[in-house]
């Protein structure tokens, strides 16, 4: 059985392979975003050294890596269950022998791995050569950074399949999936970083799962947050990882007991 989930990872890999130019587009227009929020925060900076415990090149390194990370853990897992949902071809993924939820979370990572391959990597590069990128020297730093990026998948992923099981409640989740996407880019520190929120939101933000994603674990690969503070942050993202678990699971089951199809 485990060999078929790989399978599914597979094949999604190659699904995405066949439209790779779409993806050699997108790496331009995250670069436009970089230098567009690198360009707003050297005005915001002035002459100032430091700004809610960044430096320059700190805001400038968590700008490129927080905004290629989200082209390896974003994918597409909630509108894909929403649609199966609406046309009814769920109910043939359920009585298939698999677990469905796994095989969308390994076709999600094919898609991530497609990403991180072909749009994170070569993206980075070429965003290294425009703005003025630190990267750490400190191996370490990557490999920690790398486990944490796989953390920050599956916890977006869990949220994404959250949004895409409400397809089994409201019928029609579209807005809830906007606002799940809108919330992950903002609260996850992807356009702000969590720092620079006031003290009552960054407090709130700290209980959510949103900084797991990409503040904490950019925090560490800039070095605004100690190496020594990563055993932390994988525990933060463990538990998220865990906790997620628990509605994800009530919904499946109560969904299962309910399925109706729409038309289909």
């Amino acid at each position: 059985m485990i060999s078929a989930y790989i399978d599914f990872i597979r094949i999604r890999f190659l699904m995405m392979l066949a439209y790779r130019v779409n993806y050699y587009s997108g790496i331009i227009i995250y670069a436009i975003n970089i230098g567009a929020y690198y360009f707003l925060w050297k005005a915001i900076y002035g002459t100032q050294d430091t700004l809610a415990g960044f430096s320059i090149d700190q805001m400038t390194t968590y700008l490129a890596i927080s905004w290629m990370a989200r082209a390896f853990y974003f994918n597409n897992l909630d509108r894909d269950i929403a649609t199966e949902i609406k046309d009814g071809s769920v109910a043939i993924q359920m009585i298939r022998p698999y677990n469905y939820l796994i095989v969308k979370l390994m076709q999600g990572f094919g898609e991530g791995l497609f990403r991180f391959i072909l749009f994170m990597i070569p993206g980075l590069a070429i965003v290294c050569l425009i703005f003025p990128v630190v990267l750490p020297s400190d191996p370490v730093v990557w490999l920690t950074y790398l486990g944490m990026l796989v953390f920050s998948f599956l916890i977006n992923s869990q949220l994404n399949i959250m949004t895409g099981l409400f397809a089994f409640f409201v019928e029609n989740n579209e807005g809830l999936m906007r606002m799940k996407r809108v919330m992950v880019d903002l609260f996850s520190g992807v356009i702000i970083p969590i720092a620079f929120f006031p003290g009552w939101l960054s407090s709130i933000m700290s209980w959510l799962p949103f900084q797991a994603i990409t503040y904490l674990p950019s925090s560490i690969f800039t070095g605004r947050t100690p190496l020594a503070a990563a055993g932390q942050v994988f525990l933060i993202q463990l538990a998220w990882l865990v906790v997620l678990l628990i509605p994800i699971i009530v919904m499946w089951r109560s969904a299962r007991q309910r399925l109706f199809v729409q038309g289909g």
